[in-house]
């Protein structure tokens, strides 16, 4: 029950909609959005980048065309889109869209970016070559001695927030959290400091997902139906553009399964068992994180009548608060938008 003497909290509002890949955000999403009047925020770290659609599951143009979406098509895949990047745009959208007198979905499955959303980033600091350089070359030696585990335990051992969130092969991203960590002798995540401010939104912080072996199933779906769907000649269209699987957006998930597959070195049957198995990798990884989220609710996908209960009551306590009334509100309600925020 609410405590009567408690002041109501006028922030606006943004529901998350978070979950593991394939666990049905997007569905449920529009169909909130649709029925509360909001709009939506992706929190996809793929998804910004144009020409990439069908390996990263962007939501179709008719989906957009029904509402609208926020931070997807927003660089070519040559150009180097961060976490510090994603804030600041991220937050120039639920601007707007609070301004126009509406709630904000933020949807996706990248923790990261939701957590940079809700509570900002430490400042990172400089490169530094040196550093970056000696990393690179222990892990070298590391994997030339039968230990490709090194660099991922060495961040666990100082960051395990940071370390739960990347894959052990991904040398780059080790590399950066490492460099982040030795240089301002700190996280490389948001740390409590970061959180002190206080998050300028009132957030209702939901999970999706069907369990496991549902999950698994779902998985080996979509996979299917991205290949259905025409992913291999997305990859081939790519090449054709310039886009090369050297791209770190074309590393991803999917994209790095097709690219022998397009050059002619693997089969389309042995990539696509690839695809699925390292999917599955990291829908238990996305799980990992969503677990330390505090305060988060799961809820299973088809739940749709109860997560709709959930959202109205939320919605319901934040126009109790008066937001929608907020100078800010008041000045800010113009119809337009941040640059580059909509696809």
């Amino acid at each position: 029950m609410t405590d009567p003497s408690s002041k109501p909290d006028p922030r606006p509002p943004v529901v998350v909609i978070a979950g593991p890949t394939a666990a049905g955000k997007t569905p449920l999403a529009i169909e909130l959005a649709l029925r509360f009047d909001a709009e939506i925020v992706s929190a996809d770290s793929m998804q910004v980048y144009r020409y990439l659609d069908i390996g990263t599951a962007k939501p179709s143009l008719a989906e957009r065309g029904r509402v609208p979406h926020h931070l997807i098509d927003v660089v070519p895949p040559d150009v180097p889109y961060s976490a510090g990047r994603y804030l600041e745009d991220a937050r120039a959208a639920a601007a707007a869209v609070h301004g126009r007198g509406r709630p904000v979905l933020l949807v996706g499955g990248t923790g990261l970016y939701v957590r940079a959303m809700l509570e900002g980033l430490v400042p990172a600091g400089g490169a530094d070559p040196e550093l970056r350089a000696r990393l690179e070359a222990q892990d070298r030696e590391a994997r030339a001695a039968g230990d490709p585990g090194w660099l991922h335990r060495r961040l666990a051992e100082r960051d395990p927030e940071r370390a739960r969130e990347l894959h052990p092969n991904d040398v780059v991203r080790l590399v950066r959290a490492l460099e982040i960590f030795e240089r301002a002798g700190g996280t490389a995540t948001p740390r409590a400091d970061a959180r002190a401010a206080g998050c300028p939104y009132r957030v209702l912080h939901l999970a999706v997902d069907p369990g496991r072996e549902a999950l698994n199933a779902r998985i080996d779906a979509r996979c299917d139906a991205m290949i259905e769907a025409g992913l291999l000649n997305e990859v081939r269209e790519l090449h054709k553009r310039g886009y090369g699987p050297t791209l770190r957006p074309l590393q991803g998930i999917g994209y790095r399964h097709m690219h022998p597959v397009v050059e002619g070195v693997d089969t389309l049957v042995n990539a696509v068992a690839g695809m699925k198995r390292d999917t599955r990798r990291f829908a238990r990884r996305q799980r990992t994180w969503l677990r330390a989220v505090a305060g988060i609710l799961w809820r299973e996908p088809d739940d749709v009548a109860g997560i709709v209960t959930e959202v109205e009551r939320f919605l319901a306590e934040s126009d109790d608060a008066g937001w929608r009334e907020t100078p800010a509100r008041r000045t800010g309600g113009r119809a337009d938008r941040a640059d580059g925020a909509r696809g």
